[in-house]
């Protein structure tokens, strides 16, 4: 195995840009003039977010030696939807209309779903007729008479949130656009999601997304104000984005409408870091963070996406998201060496520098035994290397390698070594070669990947539909889906002269009459100056 120091070379003059990203532990940010990254810090992540956000960008600014008025667009990260949801905080009670009777009626909405969950949110639940077959013949009519009965006792309870839902949607949405727009006549404030916008094929998990995205419908305009306010105190009056979890961006506006699809895009953002400082666009990216690693797949130079429903919080869900495992291996790990040597899942997180050996404290973590192997110097190096013996390093040092190849070796699709780019805070524990691994790729300020992931961003558009080839034929409806996706990526903010196709998925229908085909499509662009 190789390591490597990898860089990029080339500067592209463009736009000075800032990328954050809100963590857990900390508030990363970068600076970037075209392609180069021109200076980019930490700084510790504070319940009031915007704070956080202000002293982030304040500090990346000041070593840039960059005025504000220099900035010309700012993209964000966030994990406050998805802490939001897991944690059952902060949700908005939701009224979700089924249009499928006479079928589905034995699984109702919010079936399965942790009773928590259930009473943070509401069951607020209409059935109605309506739906489609696969082939888009419907299985009963639109009934405008039960979608005005339940919009009127929706009123009446006070709800504000409403999740629309329709069997086949995603293959014709007519009629959740029409019960969308009796509920805003009804009721002009509210906010309304269709599932068809958000899941893919699949009533259970598409419905819950949009379930979901509903819950967080006040707390996404909270979360996006808090942000303009940020950059207004700042001085910074220019567009933002904020990153959602397939490597793109979302236009301030479009994630107000759509919170949801952040889930999941802080590691995201570290892997679309990963690839642009390493140069890479096939390799698998190991994001080693204060609590857990992140290990994905870098495919065309965007993270590869689950082919399996992914469970959020307890609710099994549909909508798209990055193949990402995540073990217990942070700088933070507890190490315990009483007996059989452990390290992690605990972790001390954010309170690193205060409990951790290295920086006074009382705590064996697993960056004590970095700086004790001689692989970071930080802290009190001598005070660490007086008071962990020699054995206990290198056993956790072993420990700490395997944890790493095992994770690595999870998510190879083949036997073949692979190159690994390796990014985070805590890549300083791995310093060993690592089976599996055809080079080592350790990219300059791979610490803040995360932010300069945010910061290169573009846009993008997703479809995914079935199609009838003998109907339409495979050309009109590959070019159909590739245009939808198109116009998504433009509605998100994207330049309509820049899109490009990433991906395109063809997957038969076994047993479908008039040879049915389920078509994916993605397309990204540069953002719209």
């Amino acid at each position: 195995m190789t390591r490597r120091a990898s860089h990029l070379n080339e500067h592209e003059v463009g736009p000075v840009r800032i990328g954050v990203d809100v963590g857990g532990t900390n508030t990363d940010a970068a600076l970037m003039d075209g392609t180069r990254v021109v200076a980019s810090v930490k700084s510790p992540t504070t319940k009031d977010i915007a704070s956080g956000v202000i002293s982030s960008i304040r500090k990346v600014l000041q070593e840039a030696r960059t005025e504000p008025s220099a900035i010309k667009t700012v993209m964000i990260g966030t994990t406050q939807f998805t802490n939001a949801f897991v944690e059952r905080k902060r949700l908005s009670e939701v009224a979700v209309m089924r249009l499928a009777l006479p079928a589905t009626e034995s699984l109702p909405p919010l079936t399965d779903w942790p009773q928590a969950l259930v009473g943070a949110i509401g069951r607020h639940v209409y059935f109605i007729d309506g739906g489609y077959e696969f082939d888009g013949r419907e299985i009963a009519p639109f009934n405008e008479r039960q979608v005005r009965a339940a919009v009127r006792n929706i009123k009446e309870l006070g709800i504000r949130a409403v999740a629309i839902s329709s069997v086949f949607s995603p293959i014709n949405s007519t009629m959740e656009e029409r019960a969308r727009d009796i509920v805003l006549q009804e009721i002009p404030e509210a906010r309304v999601t269709l599932a068809s916008d958000i899941g893919r094929i699949g009533l259970i998990e598409r419905e819950n997304a949009a379930v979901m995205n509903a819950s967080l419908a006040d707390l996404s305009a909270q979360v996006v104000g808090s942000f303009r306010d940020a950059l207004k105190n700042l001085g910074i009056n220019v567009p933002f984005y904020i990153s959602q979890n397939d490597g793109t961006l979302m236009s301030a506006d479009y994630v107000e409408r759509y919170p949801v699809l952040t889930f999941a895009s802080g590691p995201t953002n570290s892997m679309r870091g990963a690839a642009y400082l390493s140069g890479l666009k096939e390799a698998i990216v190991v994001d080693i963070g204060g609590t857990t690693s992140d290990v994905g797949v870098l495919s065309h130079g965007f993270p590869r996406e689950s082919s399996v429903p992914v469970d959020i919080g307890g609710v099994r869900t549909n909508f798209r998201m990055p193949d990402i495992l995540a073990v217990g291996l942070g700088g933070g790990s507890i190490v315990r060496a009483n007996g059989t040597l452990t390290i992690g899942p605990d972790s001390v997180g954010y309170r690193l520098l205060e409990e951790a050996l290295a920086f006074g404290g009382n705590t064996l973590t697993a960056t004590d035994i970095a700086v004790a192997a001689g692989q970071a110097v930080i802290g009190d190096v001598a005070r660490v290397k007086r008071m962990v013996s020699k054995d206990v390093v290198n056993a956790a040092l072993d420990q700490i390698h395997r944890t790493a190849e095992e994770a690595i070796d999870r998510m190879k699709t083949s036997v073949e070594d692979v190159p690994v780019v390796l990014v985070g805070g805590g890549s300083i524990l791995i310093s060993r070669d690592l089976k599996g691994v055809s080079e080592l790729h350790v990219p300059a300020r791979s610490a803040e990947a995360n932010a300069i992931g945010a910061a290169i961003a573009q846009v993008g558009g997703e479809t995914d539909r079935v199609f009838r080839y003998a109907e339409s034929g495979r050309e009109a409806a590959l070019a159909s889906a590739m245009r939808e996706a198109e116009e998504k990526a433009i509605a998100a903010g994207g330049d309509p002269a820049a899109l490009k196709v990433v991906d395109v998925e063809e997957l038969p229908m076994s047993y479908g009459p008039g040879d049915a085909v389920r078509v994916r499509a993605k397309v990204v662009s540069d953002l719209l100056q």
